[in-house]
């Protein structure tokens, strides 16, 4: 589904991802895990098309589909949704009509009508209450005063919303407590299915016990330099990041 092949990207004049080689397949979560300064928010980013940085070689392409000159917007209409590190906050457009607004471009840049106005509020309604989303929560501007728990959340009704192809989660566990991990967690798991897949880039192994994944990849230097099942997040978390280190310098 998601193919990337000898990825080449950075910023201005430095190269930050040095060669990436993923495939990721319907049904498969992925989990990216490194030390700081490793690439793995760059790597998000670059899937995702933000402009701040330049693919000088090799291909992000999607169901067969090269990404590579499409914007922001088009690869989220292709099915692509990234979840922020450090969420926005956008005053003055309140949550729903944020996702109505992304829901209905997306239905458009596909040939479809707009979603009609009571299908969107059943929608809204199942998805807020599978993540255990006041219906307050939704009138108020997006992620305006919001605390670190609920704008994570908030990410993760938006992707319930969208129903994307891929999913990627950059660094969604950060600054959660361990009752909104959960939640969060139990969110992203109840929207997996045969048909999509998520990508989960962490530091941590304790998201990785609520969303297990089928495979871990290390990334290092702008590199995977090693990739592995479930266990090798556990072992990393024993050991740290140094014995990768040491492998990759050999």
């Amino acid at each position: 589904m998601l193919k990337i092949n000898n990825l080449h990207a950075g910023v201005e004049d430095k190269e930050i991802l040095k060669g990436i080689n993923l495939e990721v397949k319907p049904g498969e979560v992925h989990a990216i895990m490194g030390p700081n300064g490793s690439g793995k928010s760059t790597l998000a980013s670059v899937i995702a098309g933000n402009e701040n940085f330049e693919i000088t070689k090799g291909t992000v392409s999607l169901d067969g589909d090269e990404l590579n000159e499409l914007a922001p917007e088009e690869r989220a209409h292709k099915g692509i949704f990234l979840s922020f590190q450090y969420p926005v906050e956008i005053p003055g457009v309140t949550v729903t009509n944020f996702m109505k607004t992304a829901i209905n471009e997306t239905r458009k840049a596909q040939g479809l009508e707009e979603m009609p106005a009571n299908e969107m509020l059943k929608k809204i309604r199942e998805k807020s209450e599978l993540l255990e989303i006041d219906r307050k929560f939704l009138s108020r501007s997006l992620n305006e005063g919001f605390s670190g728990g609920e704008k994570k959340r908030n990410e993760i009704f938006q992707m319930a919303m969208l129903e994307p192809r891929l999913a990627i989660l950059d660094e969604t566990d950060s600054g959660l407590d361990i009752d909104a991990l959960r939640i969060v967690a139990n969110g992203v798991n109840k929207l997996k299915n045969k048909d999509n897949a998520v990508i989960v880039i962490t530091h941590y192994q304790r998201l990785l016990d609520y969303i297990v994944p089928d495979y871990v990849h290390v990334l290092f230097n702008g590199k995977i330099v090693k990739s592995g099942g479930k266990e090798l997040a556990t072992d990393l978390e024993e050991k740290g990041y140094d014995w990768i280190k040491q492998e990759a310098e050999v």
